[in-house]
């Protein structure tokens, strides 16, 4: 960046406590005085000289758009680029995909807005994984001759830093941690956080040479060493390996020179083999046991998502449970009658749907939300239910809206394609934000009953099991005598346990929840009407 003329003003940053020396440019060549006062303003605002060069380098190519890492929910703050539909050099109209981002709820397209061409992808690969918010992800630009200015583009957030790097934790310098070529003789001294590492890793950095104040080695010494692959295992003595605590850092190098006669077999798991480690003065024999092989499956955003979200839940709202089992035979025999006769297949679920919205109606504290900001209860005035859908990337609650108003067919038709596009990832933004109440059905599963966690701001969440056949006895009849009491009977019995926030519901409102749900379910013909 050639100035013809230029001098320099010492400015105070609005952000930082320290003062910069920053160019104020009076004279540049090809510059105009639009573009001069830019430079200017930019410089005396952020105090750095990083900010101006950002502008004049935005300046110095073509028109374009830097498209951002957009936020396609209000919960999202990292998104990952999971796959680009476009190539740099390829143009497209409004509405065409570029990318597809993975956020904390379903993969989603990123759509054009404006016809345009793709000059430059900022971000693909490992690059691409969790980035937040805001972050540039591509350059669009209108003319296909512009392409070419981009192909070398980084944003003005990749300038490297200009400082030096901080110190390690331990107030240690810069020096690399090796292992001593020298034959020590007096003991390591090590700071209290480097001790604690290298007993806690089972290592021997007694060889190491210490970067700290008088030789001391340091936690990040420690550190450096274990990336570079440079410490040995520790030894175990004979008396150490039947129960005595090894010592690392006490050990000095001239107590490791001879190998211990033998090691239990308790402290070294077989089948072992043998690995010869070389120092200075001595070679040195050590045990080293055989690992199977694996593979790390990296874990997926909305998975990621999905287990912070969850922590959060049982770490904030007090949770509390209620129970309650459910004949399923008038659910059953309803369901099989209109099969055959009407030729509508309806789910057991279904009707687990309708009667939780009928049980929201009559009871609608439940039907609430808590905002922690204002800490306050806030009712909803729509029935809404959530329906917990397992996809092959993790769990989607997309929504049924107005589940009090419409009919079992219809609570049908919408789970089936709610459902069919939650595994196809197919779902907007509309259609799982939101809810007021969420159902998680595991029956078909085989799980007779579990605990579901509360899915914030809802209050409250039920955990359905499935339905299993039991003997239930019959109520004793005081008019009749003993031999003709009615008969112990084969009844199917559904688990439903509520999960409720104890901010919004109390136990006693719980119970009249759980009631009215189960009232409806066992007259299944309550729901028709």
């Amino acid at each position: 960046m050639s100035m013809a003329t230029s001098h320099w003003r010492i400015v105070r940053s609005p952000l930082f406590v320290f003062r910069r020396v920053v160019p104020i440019v009076s004279v540049k060549d090809g510059w105009d005085k639009q573009q001069l006062y830019r430079w200017n303003s930019r410089v005396l605002f952020h105090g750095s000289y990083r900010a101006a060069a950002a502008a004049a380098k935005e300046e110095a190519y073509p028109p374009h758009t830097v498209i951002p890492m957009p936020a396609l929910s209000p919960t999202m703050v990292t998104g990952t680029i999971a796959e680009w539909l476009r190539n740099e050099g390829d143009s497209f109209v409004v509405g065409d995909p570029l990318c597809k981002i993975e956020t904390d709820k379903a993969t989603l397209d990123l759509e054009a807005q404006e016809d345009g061409i793709l000059a430059k992808i900022l971000v693909q690969g490992d690059t691409a994984k969790d980035l937040s918010v805001g972050t540039p992800v591509c350059i669009l630009v209108e003319d296909e001759k512009d392409v070419l200015a981009f192909a070398n583009y980084c944003t003005s957030n990749s300038y490297s830093s200009s400082s030096s790097s901080s110190e390690n934790a331990d107030g240690g310098g810069g020096l690399e941690p090796s292992l001593s070529s020298t034959t020590h003789t007096a003991v390591a001294t090590f700071l209290p956080s480097a001790r604690h590492l290298v007993e806690s890793k089972g290592v021997d950095a007694t060889g190491l040479i210490g970067s700290g104040k008088g030789g001391r080695i340091t936690k990040g010494d420690v550190l450096k060493a274990l990336a570079l692959g440079s410490l040995p295992p520790k030894v175990l003595t004979e008396k150490q390996a039947k129960g005595g605590v090894a010592n690392t850092t006490s050990t000095t190098m001239s107590s490791v020179t001879s190998p211990p006669s033998s090691i239990s077999s308790a402290a070294i798991s077989p089948p072992i083999t043998a690995v010869t480690t070389t120092t200075a003065t001595t070679t040195i024999v050590i045990p080293q046991a055989s690992c199977t092989s694996f593979q790390d499956v990296p874990n997926n955003n909305m998975r990621k998502i999905i287990a912070k979200r969850l922590t959060e839940s049982k770490r904030d709202v007090p949770h509390f449970y209620t129970a309650v089992e459910v004949e399923l035979d008038n659910v059953l025999a309803l369901r099989k009658k209109l099969a055959t006769q009407q030729e509508v297949k309806v789910s057991v679920n279904d009707f687990v749907l309708k009667a939780c919205a009928l049980a929201l109606r009559d009871v609608p504290e439940v039907n609430a939300s808590y905002s922690p900001t204002t800490q306050m209860v806030r009712p909803n005035p729509t029935i809404d239910v959530s329906v917990a859908v397992a996809t092959p990337t993790g769990l989607i609650t997309p929504i049924v809206p107005n589940v009090d108003q419409i009919g079992l067919f219809d609570i049908t038709e919408k789970v089936r394609d709610l459902a069919t596009r939650a595994r196809l990832g197919k779902l907007t933004p509309n259609e799982y934000q939101g809810g007021t109440f969420t159902v998680s059905n595991l029956g078909m599963f085989g799980i007779d009953e579990f605990s579901a966690v509360i899915n914030p701001p809802q209050a409250a969440i039920l955990a359905v099991g499935g339905g299993s056949q039991r003997v239930i006895a019959s109520t004793y009849d005081d008019s009749r005598s003993l031999n003709d009491q009615p008969k112990p009977q084969i009844r199917t019995v559904m688990t439903a346990k509520l999960s409720a926030d104890r901010r919004v519901v109390d136990e006693a409102t719980a119970a009249m929840f759980m009631q009215a749900f189960q009232l409806y379910l066992s007259n299944p013909l309550m729901l028709l009407l």
